[in-house]
């Protein structure tokens, strides 16, 4: 089975050996446990933004294959990822440590074991509180509510709800990215994906993960990237009122074809 491992990067040369060395170790042990009787051909995309303080170098010498992206947006570093990745199985995690990747080989063997389509990590579980700022979890909270309010008919449709819209950390299936619409090239991509793979019908779980300090500065505008989220919030849930009122169905799999371009 092969699967593949992608990871955003813009200045992260201090942080992002370690975290290639963290998800190899794991990767290794579970291919002699978990996935002894299949183990994991893995693939590691660093898609860079580009930094100009050696992340590319770093992640290369770490053995991942670095692919420049020079248009701006977390939305859009994902969606070169994943246009570009190979594996049966996505998982992504931020080059700054936060997210927990030595967790990522058991995720997959959930995905598979008990048949779901896409993962999602829940930072609140087990947050680190070096690891957000207080206006960071108030912005948070506010978007998780909005979210909870106006996307309850279908949000109800996760087993024990979805408690964090912005995560990043995340487990899926690649042939469920046919199904989805990904418009979004900042970080409101979040949200988008979540929904999509909701509104998709997909088999949808968020799971507890630890959500750690991050290595080096933070790059978020937390009020303006929180205002451009919660506007996308509001005009994709008025577009999906739209589509209802034409006659389309929210509530099963979309009938076009989706998914992500190079």
């Amino acid at each position: 089975m092969r699967a593949t491992l992608v990871i955003p990067t813009l200045n992260e040369a201090g942080s992002i050996g370690h975290v290639l060395r963290q998800f190899r170790s794991a990767a290794s042990e579970a291919n002699h446990t978990a996935f002894a009787q299949d183990p994991i051909d893995w693939e590691i995309l660093v898609i860079d933004g580009p930094s100009t303080d050696g992340t590319a170098e770093v992640a290369r010498a770490e053995g991942a294959l670095v692919i420049s992206e020079p248009r701006r947006g977390y939305g859009r570093a994902y969606k070169t990822g994943f246009a570009k990745a190979q594996g049966e199985v996505i998982a992504t995690a931020d080059g700054d440590a936060t997210y927990p990747v030595e967790m990522i080989p058991p995720l997959v063997r959930k995905l598979l074991d008990e048949n779901w389509e896409f993962l999602t990590g829940n930072r609140f579980a087990y947050l680190d509180r070096k690891a957000m700022t207080t206006e960071h979890r108030v912005g948070n909270g506010l978007l998780n509510g909005f979210l909870g309010l106006a996307y309850h008919r279908f949000v109800r449709r996760v087993p024990g709800g979805l408690r964090d819209s912005q995560s990043g950390f995340w487990v899926f299936r690649r042939a469920l990215l046919d199904r989805l619409r990904l418009t979004q090239d900042g970080m409101a991509f979040s949200e988008e994906l979540k929904l999509e793979a909701i509104l998709a019908g997909a088999r949808v779980l968020e799971v507890p993960i630890p959500y750690r300090e991050r290595w080096g500065a933070p790059k978020l505008s937390s009020w303006r990237d929180g205002i451009r989220n919660f506007l996308f919030l509001a005009q994709k849930r008025l577009a999906i009122a739209r589509e209802a009122r034409n006659g389309r169905s929210s509530s099963g799999v979309r009938p076009e074809k989706g998914g992500v371009s190079p």
